[in-house]
């Protein structure tokens, strides 16, 4: 695939969300929100049960924001973005983390990319900024990049990046079939589900961006890592290993699209 110069903004017209699911995300949100409002004119916000006035940060914004009485995590949270943008006609959604750790303005470079293959399950991945990841991070990333990727049946550029497009498909491929998985596993679980039905992964290279004056990441390096793991075993017993797509995984390299340097350059 060529490299494609994204669009600068997202139309009314568009039918596409973004999706932003906070939990205690005071310091970043109302940065996050106002760059996703210049690409996007809907913005959705899952207050995710915040204790440090995450929502009231938001004050004045045209956006949508949904809140949850108590923190029940971000498969909730993505759930709930989800339901609330399919009842309004949305044709996809693109979902962003929180934390600041992911540039809203690369939306349109994902969504560019979305519409030339709106069968894929677009993914902003990261991994190739090798330099500027925390080394756990970095080993807990490869290591379900490898899992996941046997158990989706192609090889996968970046299994945790949260800045997703998700068409409505897709969607509705999530909500129907990994409706048990919590946590960061149901991001995980929506790879598989999804290429197993006909949408695998495109990435679409983004830098890696870890604010200074950010939180921790609620991401557990071996904890949640190990979790997936589990997860993807359970895929892979119900097909007997599927050796198949280990031996498919393993062939060829993940399909990557590179931005127009150009592009990159008029978005910086």
């Amino acid at each position: 695939m060529p490299d494609i110069d994204p669009p600068s903004a997202i139309g009314a017209d568009d039918g596409a969300w973004i999706a932003i699911p906070a939990y205690n995300e005071a310091r970043t949100i109302r940065g996050l929100a106002e760059a996703a409002l210049a690409v996007c004119v809907r913005v959705l916000v899952v207050d995710d049960g915040s204790s440090d006035g995450t929502g009231e940060q938001l004050d004045g914004l045209p956006i949508t924001l949904l809140r949850h009485p108590v923190n029940r995590g971000k498969a909730a949270s993505l759930r709930t973005a989800f339901q609330h943008a399919l009842a309004l006609g949305a044709t996809c959604v693109v979902t962003i983390d929180g934390d600041g750790q992911h540039d809203p303005r690369d939306a349109a470079k994902l969504l560019a990319v979305w519409r030339r293959r709106p069968d894929r399950l677009v993914i902003g991945a990261r991994l190739h900024d090798r330099a500027r990841i925390p080394r756990l991070r970095y080993f807990g990333n490869r290591t379900a990049c490898f899992w996941i990727s046997w158990a989706a049946g192609h090889a996968i550029a970046d299994t945790q990046s949260g800045f997703r497009v998700y068409s409505r498909e897709v969607i509705e491929i999530a909500l129907a079939y990994c409706a048990s998985c919590s946590g960061f596993t149901f991001e995980s679980e929506i790879i598989i589900a999804a290429a197993q039905r006909g949408h695998p992964t495109l990435a679409v290279t983004i830098g890696a961006c870890y604010p200074v004056d950010a939180r921790p990441s609620h991401y557990r390096a071996g904890l949640d890592t190990m979790k997936i793991i589990a997860m993807v075993a359970r895929h892979l017993l119900s097909k007997g290993l599927y050796l198949g797509g280990l031996w498919c995984s393993l062939q060829r390299e993940p399909e990557v699209v590179l931005p127009a340097q150009s592009a990159l350059d008029s978005h910086r």
